[in-house]
């Protein structure tokens, strides 16, 4: 007996491989957009004393980033957020994460201290006491003539 040999040839559908691959380009391309979204209107403080830190993503994974705007508007992730959703957000956070949990607060030199103040009230609240705030140590940039005149008018106060 013989064995017929089929002459037809072996193909591989390769179209669920492509679509696969497409899914995981996207996740990746907003996982990466989301992870360095922050508020472009707010311009930090400077700050010559404390810790050095170059980059948000020297944050541990567990770290959220809040952001106050000049005009009080709280985000994360540049998603405007109310005090109740801010606090189920750190309520959550927590509980995935535990006492390695921090918040960086980037605030606006412009901002007034009420609304950072919240966003420490929102962190006690939920017992959440690794709390740093980001300010600029090195301007990579001039600082506007509005920036320079605060900093004159709070230098001639002390």
């Amino acid at each position: 007996m013989s064995k017929k040999r089929n002459s037809e040839g072996c193909e591989t559908n390769m179209t669920p491989m492509i679509d696969v691959v497409f899914q995981l380009i996207i996740f990746f391309i907003v996982t990466i957009n989301l992870s360095e979204a922050k508020d472009e209107e707010v311009q930090l403080e400077f700050g010559k004393h404390g810790q050095e830190v170059e980059t948000s993503s020297q944050a541990d994974a567990s770290a959220m980033i809040i952001d106050v705007g000049p005009k009080g508007r709280i985000s994360t992730s540049n998603m405007t957020i109310d005090i109740p959703r801010l606090r189920h957000m750190l309520k959550n956070r927590y509980a995935k994460f535990g006492d390695s949990f921090q918040v960086w607060v980037r605030g606006d030199w412009r901002a007034t201290h009420k609304y950072v103040r919240k966003i420490m009230d929102a962190c006690a609240e939920e017992n959440i006491g690794r709390v740093t705030f980001i300010a600029i140590m090195d301007a990579r940039t001039p600082p506007s003539k509005e920036h320079e005149a605060y900093n004159a008018a709070v230098r001639s106060r002390r």
